[in-house]
């Protein structure tokens, strides 16, 4: 299984909590600001969907999404 980390960049405030829950160091604060004037966090490729960052977002900001492969590389 493979996992994805959607962030709400308009809910974020770069609290940075998500930041340091990750075990991976999947997520960082970014350099664009969002439509509140907050550095918002994102998110890498390296998720293991263990959920922690959603977890501790105090603004709800972050959803994790895990996903089968794809069938076409399955069928290889």
């Amino acid at each position: 299984m493979t996992a994805k980390v959607k962030i709400l960049k308009e809910r974020c405030k770069g609290c940075g909590l998500c930041v340091l829950a990750c075990p991976k160091q999947n997520l960082s604060l970014g350099k664009k600001f969002n439509a509140s004037g907050y550095a918002y966090a994102k998110a890498g490729d390296d998720c293991i969907g263990c959920g922690f960052c959603a977890e501790l977002c105090p603004d709800i900001a972050i959803r994790v999404f895990k996903a089968e492969k794809q069938a076409a590389s399955a069928k290889k």
